[in-house]
């Protein structure tokens, strides 16, 4: 067998090891106890399974959009050393600016705002 079969077979197998194991180790008859939502030693006061506002998603969705944005810009310092860095610091601009004009479109249409 060459190098790549073996391989093959070896993390095959051990994948297939590791999720026979995982699936027969743990308790199969979990206790009540177990079941119970954690709520620091009270006793639950309501469900725990309570719809989230779509605000929540909203913010979310804003954060993770200029998380994003900030992680592309980064690399900005280092396109000084490129041929043309005119054109990488225009596409970063033309970024910034629809990430802008999306923020401002959503402020001016209240989708920012809690209360109704």
């Amino acid at each position: 067998m060459n190098l790549l079969t073996t391989i093959l077979l070896i993390t095959t197998a051990l994948s297939l090891i590791l999720a026979a194991v995982s699936f027969w180790l743990p308790l199969m008859n979990p206790d009540p106890e177990k079941l119970s939502p954690y709520e620091c030693g009270f006793d639950p006061l309501g469900s725990a399974r309570l719809p989230f506002s779509l605000r929540f998603f909203l913010v979310a969705i804003l954060f993770l959009l200029f998380d994003l944005e900030i992680a592309l810009l980064l690399p900005l310092p280092w396109g000084i050393q490129l041929t043309f860095p005119t054109i990488t610091f225009m596409w970063a601009s033309l970024v910034l600016v629809l990430l802008t004009l999306g923020l401002v479109y959503e402020w001016i249409q209240g989708g920012l705002e809690w209360a109704e």
